[in-house]
């Protein structure tokens, strides 16, 4: 992996804070500065006043993913009435689609586990990841609050938790990282909970196997099942866990289906209405503060009041063309993205218009990703498992493969002007394809003609004939593959370091030694996979402080206005661990509602 020049920055180190320099921040301040200047124009706060209203809340949340809902459960059990108002069909945004694995840590699920997690750990951790570019009070608030917030989702929903046992934190090796991990995943749940309202989940990203009951915890080992005696354990009792839940009548959801339903549970036991199809216009300012939103609900504009205050939880702004483009670095779009569609930036623009200041707008939960027909595949083990390797465009590697998801993407961008690497190529053989599941692509199953025809997958009996395939040099292919069978069989990769980390081996085949991520392309034909910068949603959005309170370019509060999840990041430029974004989602969006609360109780 590209590291820095710093000689004290360990191999695995977080990817340094992307340079933001003068002119990006002069820029966003002033984006900021020039949407607040509108805004004061009272033209058009008082028209909103005059829209028809759809009634007075206390709190009103913008979002039903995992930050909104958990503003909401939050609000409601301190006494406050509340509304989500979802721009989608569906509720669960992108948590609902994802595989729900939270990073919190010193969580009372961790800790009955026995991991040796604390405070002191937890805060070097942190901190060490994520450097200066999240000020020590936010990092503190998510560290202090989120063992509270996962015992009071406990006690307020349906929601129970497993701790995913050996998913190291991505950087074991900075202080006070855990080899074991931080990372929860919800337990199985019953959608018959939800009765008619089940319908209305947003659906997942990859569906799981028919029959099959399966947790995040459990595809490392799917993916072996053909090669592995645990692999196959794992297969059965997934199956097991299918067959018993239809025998008792069940509709078992886990991962993000689980948590999103779990969720929204506890929302209709505490009579927290929530309206789909209701996207946000704009925020509704009166004397100064944020007091509602001017929602489409029904076909028609109208005015949503809140007396104490509005929290966005309303995502990134991955599928948002023009925003991409104005932040983040290119080539970009809105197509290699598995955030949910409807993330376009909503809440993230209206907040500026309020006059909120922006952060990390070029970054987001980066991955490599396969363009397949259809949508994006976010590579996982796919890109770990040994007897595979990435080379860009030269034919050479470039990067450790089994390196955090982000940082392979990082390194993407950073080299992409001197040797282009995007799109990037993930090269198999025969004998890995014979070995491991691709995808949802059983092992020796030939791959969708699609795939070939769209691109996104070349096949070839020879190196060269695939290297002419896919546009590099036959001769640095070849050359590159006999370095890295040579690394591979020696066990030990000095070029990019894969495997030093206990990271490296989390997706990796235990049955090879003496390196499990390692293993010699030998068996023809070969495989060729497009890789491009994919992402689980963007990570920039309003600034807020420890109370995620939105700030203003100066540093002030824009009064009762708050923000949580991926329009309001605390991970910085770098990823903690598996659960980095619901963690800090669901932590700010329960610190959002605390505040408020206490701020209407102290009024």
């Amino acid at each position: 992996m590209a590291t820095s020049a710093d000689p004290a920055r360990p191999a695995n180190a977080p990817r340094p804070s992307a340079p933001t320099g003068p002119p990006r921040r002069r820029v966003l301040g002033a984006a900021t500065g020039t949407g607040l200047a509108l805004a004061a124009g009272l033209p058009g706060t008082a028209r909103a006043a005059d829209l028809p209203p759809l009634g007075t809340y206390d709190v009103v949340v913008i979002g039903s993913g995992a930050a909104g809902m958990t503003a909401a459960l939050t609000a409601a059990k301190q006494g406050l009435s509340c509304v989500v108002v979802e721009k989608a069909a569906t509720f669960g945004g992108s948590a609902a689609r994802s595989g729900a694995g939270i990073w919190i840590p010193n969580n009372p699920v961790i800790l009955a586990a026995g991991v040796p997690d604390t405070p002191a750990k937890a805060a070097s951790y942190l901190a060490a990841v994520v450097g200066p570019e999240v000020p020590a009070d936010r990092r503190q608030a998510f560290l202090g609050q989120g063992p509270a917030m996962i015992s009071f989702v406990m006690a307020n929903s349906p929601l129970r938790f497993r701790f995913m046992e050996g998913y190291s934190d991505y950087y074991p090796d900075l202080p006070g990282g855990l080899p074991g991990g931080r990372s929860i995943e919800p337990a199985q749940l019953d959608g018959n909970i939800l009765g008619a309202e089940l319908a209305r989940l947003n659906p997942p990203y990859l569906p799981v196997p028919s029959g099959m009951v399966v947790f995040s915890a459990d595809y490392k080992w799917l993916a072996l099942s053909a090669v592995s005696t645990k692999g196959a354990a794992v297969a059965t009792e997934c199956l097991a866990r299918g067959t018993r839940a239809a025998l008792l009548g069940q509709k078992p959801l886990t991962m993000g289906q689980s948590l999103a339903a779990g969720l929204r549970a506890g929302l209709l036991a505490a009579q927290v209405p929530v309206w789909l199809n209701t996207p946000l216009t704009d925020l509704y300012t009166e004397n100064g503060t944020t007091a509602g939103a001017v929602v489409t609900r029904n076909g028609a504009p109208g005015l949503v009041r809140a007396r104490h205050g509005v929290i966005v939880g309303s995502g990134g702004f991955e599928h948002n063309a023009a925003m991409r483009a104005q932040y983040q670095r290119q080539p970009i779009g809105t197509e290699w993205t598995v955030g949910a569609k409807e993330n376009t930036g909503d809440g993230i623009r209206a907040g500026q218009q309020a006059g909120g200041a922006l952060d990390l707008m070029d970054d987001a939960w980066w991955g490599p990703a396969i363009p397949l027909p259809g949508q994006p595949y976010f590579c996982l083990a796919e890109r770990t498992l040994p007897g595979g390797l990435l080379v860009n465009a030269a034919g050479a590697r470039f990067v450790n493969e089994a390196a955090p998801y982000s940082d392979v993407v990082h390194t993407m961008y950073d080299e992409n002007a001197s040797a282009p690497h995007i799109p990037a190529w993930l090269i198999v053989d025969q004998n890995y394809r014979n070995r491991y599941l691709f995808k949802d692509i059983a092992p020796t199953f030939v791959l969708p003609e699609a795939w070939y025809e769209s691109g996104a997958a070349h096949k070839a009996w020879t190196l060269d004939a695939l290297a002419q395939g896919i546009g590099v040099p036959p001769a640095a292919l070849r050359a590159t593959v006999n370095r890295f069978n040579s690394l591979a069989r020696s066990g030990t990769d000095t070029d990019f370091h894969r495997g030093d980390s206990v990271y490296d081996h989390y997706y990796t085949d235990p049955a090879i030694l003496p390196n499990s991520c390692l293993a010699p392309l030998w068996l023809a034909p070969y495989y060729a996979f497009k890789i491009v910068p994919g992402d689980l949603g963007t990570k920039g959005g309003l600034r807020t402080d420890a109370r995620a309170r939105v700030l203003r370019p100066d540093g002030s509060v824009v009064p009762g206005l708050y923000a949580a999840g991926n329009g309001a990041a605390v991970m910085g430029h770098s990823y903690a661990g598996a659960g980095s974004t619901i963690g800090p989602a669901m932590t700010f969006g329960h610190i959002a509602a605390r505040d408020i609360a206490a701020v209407a109780a102290g009024a």
